[in-house]
């Protein structure tokens, strides 16, 4: 039956009804695919199924060419008994795996655009074939969003040699036990379990559960307190006997809430490619045992974490402990490193961290910000480390089933393009940008120029004697008012100038040219940020409530006639800094908006600084998407800044190097 039909014929006021409204017009299709189809519809959040319910997804799938088994097959670097294995291993894996079934389907981008999808826990292509296609959700062919400049070829059907290995378990929550024991279930070698737990009733578990295990020979399980998180207990209660071995393995029970609700699929990836999947653990044994310089391996940083994720974020602050201890040296601020603290290692690679002597006293007291402590950072520095000792890091990328040394999958999340980001961005109703170095360029990317360029001027008329000085004076000034204000909200271009003519006594009157002598040099340098203009136009004109938010001393009326210059359409709201008194990097900005936004859950912010625009917001529970700066852009690409150490107002620095800088980050993404 044409059912369409039927309802136009029999039922005009409702099919009006249904047409005209978004939500009830996708219901009515999805409900007529699943009725003219007959579809089976799996449960949501479903985990495992039947061989009868497998059979007939992978027929649903093959139908709509989605599926390819030479071709997974291939992706994977395995060889599958069967179709149908091969289906099962994409079923089990991919709602916590950014691997793809076929050329046609590419899981992370599906999930990354529908994350309402990622939310339920239901699988990404079969949502999509039951449901997502006729509610119009996008999809694009398989992309993996890094490809290793040299891969490994590793096999896994080698007799492994034989190696003193060592499991390490921190077991915070109890449902973890069984996970774990169902991993070392059929482990590849044999292993001796240190288990510590956070409550004595869980002993009992952790004995029956793994002194059964053939492929165990020891457990030792040990009581601890609620101190040093993840790497409080192997540090202060296994530290010196794990030396004696050749290998350890570092795990614990992970809940993931950086997204603010509790999610299992990052635990899920970490396990699977640390401990349950033998195929990729027979080939990380077998790494271990033929490369010695082999330090430590842990896969790829989970694919749905934030852009930043690699970055040190707000824990550069607390690594002198580590610095200092293990003479390492931090040069970026992107680096690669076991996100969430789990990793394999090779003992000799971390032994100045497991032979020091530790209490838990050492460590911080919970609870813990979610960001920014010595654990933070030391979770950051061991990969630092095992580099110091002449070890080199391991990695394994799902999607091509590759493993390689190449650290640069920490920028893998920042492959984009614009139609992409419009794509992620679509999903909410709110979203708000950043303006500098977001929707907005400077010619020559240096900020403190438009004040040397007025200390130029200045200098010709005889005002000051050194360009140099007035932009220390400048900035001093702008320091003081800050101070007068006990460093509460904000200051202005103009409070900064009466501030500086006091100084150098000038008048009210030649104070406020001044400033406005210095906006009106930078009005001049500022250039658009052309695919993030158009982006957020489209947003303008497609009806989205659009916010542009900043920390400036610039006023509202200066920052729109830099946006009017970049092009930005008129239907945003504006809020700066200097009049609201509200500012991103301090919270306060966020905390306003957390009671100003109507439904926190469909706003999402648009950055490029990784902390005042993409951790903190994410602090507050509001969603965030990190872009990058251009200079963070331009070490990406493998360039040293040349305005470090002492050139930051080197002019021929400036000129020559700005403008590169500047056009290379223009579009804030890789792979344009």
């Amino acid at each position: 039956m044409n059912y369409r039909h039927f309802i136009n014929k029999k039922f005009p006021r409702l099919a009006d009804t249904i047409r005209n409204n978004s939500i009830l017009l996708r219901v009515a299709k999805k409900a007529e695919h699943i009725i003219q189809t007959g579809t089976y519809r799996p449960i949501k959040a479903k985990k495992s199924y039947t061989k009868a319910e497998l059979s007939n997804l992978l027929s649903l799938t093959k139908n709509h060419g989605l599926f390819d088994y030479q071709w997974y097959s291939d992706h994977q670097r395995r060889t599958f008994n069967c179709e149908l294995e091969a289906f099962e291993d994409f079923a089990r894996k991919s709602v916590f795996s950014n691997i793809n079934p076929s050329p046609a389907f590419d899981t992370e981008t599906y999930l990354k655009s529908n994350v309402d999808v990622y939310h339920s826990g239901e699988n990404p292509l079969f949502h999509y074939i039951i449901s997502g296609a006729d509610e119009g959700r996008f999809s694009a062919p398989a992309s993996p969003k890094w490809r290793p400049n040299k891969s490994l070829n590793i096999s896994a059907d080698k007799e492994i040699p034989a190696q003193k290995v060592a499991i390490c378990l921190h077991v915070f929550y109890q449902d973890f036990i069984d996970y774990y024991a169902q991993c070392l279930s059929n482990f590849p070698s044999q292993v001796d379990v240190f288990v510590s737990v956070s409550d004595e009733k869980f002993i009992d578990s952790v004995q029956q559960q793994f002194t059964t295990l053939d492929t165990v020979n020891n457990v030792t399980v040990r009581v601890v307190p609620n101190r040093g998180r993840n790497f409080g207990p192997i540090l202060v209660e296994f530290a010196q006997e794990l030396l004696e071995y050749d290998l350890f393995c570092h795990l614990h029970s992970k809940k993931s809430l950086y997204s603010g609700r509790e999610q299992t699929q990052w635990a899920d990836y970490l396990g699977e490619y640390l401990l349950n999947d033998k195929h990729v653990i027979k080939q990380v044994l077998n790494q271990f045992a033929t490369d010695p310089q082999c330090g430590m391996y842990y896969p790829t940083s989970f694919w749905m974490m934030p852009n930043w994720v690699n970055h040190w974020l707000k824990n550069k602050p607390f690594t002198k402990k580590w610095t200092e201890q293990w003479g390492i040296s931090i040069d970026s601020d992107f680096l690669a490193y076991p996100v969430g603290g789990m990793f394999w290692a090779r003992p000799e690679a971390l032994k100045q961290m497991l032979e020091a002597s530790y209490q838990y006293n050492d460590f911080p007291e919970e609870p813990l910000p979610n960001d920014g402590s010595e654990l933070h950072a030391l979770e950051r520095c061991v990969g630092l480390l095992a580099e110091k000792n002449g070890y080199k890091q391991l990695f394994y990328y799902p999607p091509l089933g590759q493993f390689s040394y190449d650290q640069t999958y920490i920028l893998a999340n920042y492959v984009n393009c614009a139609e992409g980001i419009r794509n992620q961005l679509q999903p909410f109703e709110t979203i708000s940008f950043d303006v500098f170095d977001t929707l907005v360029m400077r010619r020559f990317f240096v900020p403190d120029y438009a004040k040397l360029l007025l200390g130029k001027r200045l200098v010709d008329e005889g005002v000051i004697n050194d360009a140099h000085e007035f932009v220390a004076e400048r900035n001093q000034a702008e320091f003081e008012v800050r101070k007068q204000k006990d460093f509460v909200g904000d200051v202005t271009i103009f409070e900064t100038y009466q501030q500086l003519g006091v100084t150098l006594g000038w008048s009210d009157f030649f104070a406020k040219e001044a400033a406005e002598l210095e906006f009106a040099f930078d009005l001049d340098m500022i250039e658009p940020k052309n695919e993030m203009v158009d982006i957020i136009n489209h947003f303008i004109v497609t009806g989205k409530e659009v916010l542009v938010i900043s920390d400036t001393y610039y006023t509202e009326h200066q920052v729109t006639m830099m946006l009017r210059k970049a092009g930005v359409a008129n239907g945003y709201r504006l809020i700066v800094s200097s009049e609201s008194g509200l500012r991103k990097d301090s919270g306060t900005m966020w905390a306003w908006l957390k009671e100003e936004v109507t439904k926190p859950e469909m706003f999402i912010h648009v950055g490029d600084n990784a902390v005042a625009d993409s951790q903190i917001p994410g602090d507050f529970g509001f969603n965030n998407f990190h872009i990058l700066n251009p200079l963070d852009k331009w070490h990406a690409a493998g360039w040293d800044n040349p305005f470090a150490e002492n050139k930051s107002l080197d002019e021929k620095a400036i000129l020559k190097w700005g403008p590169l800088i500047s056009q290379f980050g223009r579009f804030p993404f890789l792979g344009e």
